[in-house]
């Protein structure tokens, strides 16, 4: 994270940056690492930690490695019910609140129709998500194109995931914290529905209410990540497959990994999106998808 902070258009050296950090430095440095540089790391740790354990639920959930809030088109009703609200002039909470409601009516669409009258499997789910998916695109290329010419710019480059104006990671990193504590003491139980809700409800599980409270909490983070810093695809995908190679499937571990790994992975991701072509800069969804799309076509091979 300070060698994130350190680099740049305008580059500086690791003993510069940990002086200002100390409270030191010139006034153009502070400036440039408190007011500019140490926000947006801080919106990448916690847009990616709140992306990595939304898909660790989500694929708990399913018990399916391919499940993840970008594939199973979360993050697309997100990014719809973001740029409403933007489009009709809101913003701030507003904004935030209508991700959630777009994250939420994603889900229950997946969910719903890939229940249908039978039961969910794993391909009829991600199928219907892809599908759905394709539909949040169509909606997000009407609003665009209902949106006017001054406002376009910036709606699609956050579309692409940008961090460049997120300067106030306070309650990404807050919320990021409070359903990290709130899902841990769950990891036993979560093990348990990880095996199946018939051998979940065997064992005492209640399985129905903890899925919906999963539902609900990944919808809250992926909203909160899609707000943050707009539609950054694969990082639920990739970080909880690579730490499950790493320590395994118990969820204890994996979920606080997930907070920490997807944000360290898009701390880099971000740091490279600024440097790659410097002085302009790239979104940072560019990166995750380069790293997330063939992962995600290695684990669909294995699937077979």
């Amino acid at each position: 994270m300070v060698l994130s902070v350190s680099i740049g258009s305008s580059a500086m050296d690791l003993g510069q940056t940990l002086a200002v950090l100390a409270g030191g430095g010139t006034e153009l440095h502070q400036t440039l690492i408190l007011d500019l540089r140490l926000p947006r790391t801080l919106s990448a740790f916690a847009t990616g930690g709140l992306l990595a354990v939304a898909g660790a639920l989500m694929q708990v959930l399913l018990r399916n490695p391919l499940a993840d809030p970008y594939v199973l088109g979360l993050s697309g009703g997100a990014a719809v019910g973001a740029l409403l609200a933007m489009l009709a002039g809101l913003a701030g909470t507003l904004v935030s609140g209508s991700a959630f409601a777009g994250a939420l009516l994603a889900t229950v669409l997946v969910f719903g129709l890939a229940h249908g009258t039978g039961s969910w499997t794993p391909s009829r789910l991600l199928l219907t998500g892809v599908v759905l998916a394709s539909g949040w695109g169509a909606l997000i290329t009407l609003i665009l194109a209902m949106t006017p010419a001054s406002r376009l710019p910036g709606m699609l480059y956050w579309l692409m995931g940008d961090l460049s104006h997120a300067a106030a990671p306070g309650p990404a990193l807050g919320i990021l914290l409070l359903i990290c504590l709130l899902v841990i003491p769950l990891g036993r139980t979560l093990n348990v529905l990880a095996r199946g809700p018939m051998q979940a409800a065997a064992l005492g599980v209640s399985v129905r209410p903890l899925e919906w409270l999963v539902y609900l909490l990944a919808s809250l983070l992926t909203a909160t990540a899609v707000t943050m810093a707009g539609s950054v695809g694969f990082v639920g995908l990739v970080v909880p497959h690579m730490l499950r190679l790493v320590l395994g499937n118990d969820q204890r571990l994996i979920l606080p990994a997930c907070a920490l790994a997807g944000g360290g992975l898009l701390v880099l991701a971000d740091a490279l999106a600024r440097v790659v072509i410097a002085p302009e800069q790239l979104p940072v969804g560019v990166i995750t998808a380069l790293v997330g799309v063939p992962t995600f076509l290695y684990l669909l091979h294995r699937s077979r």
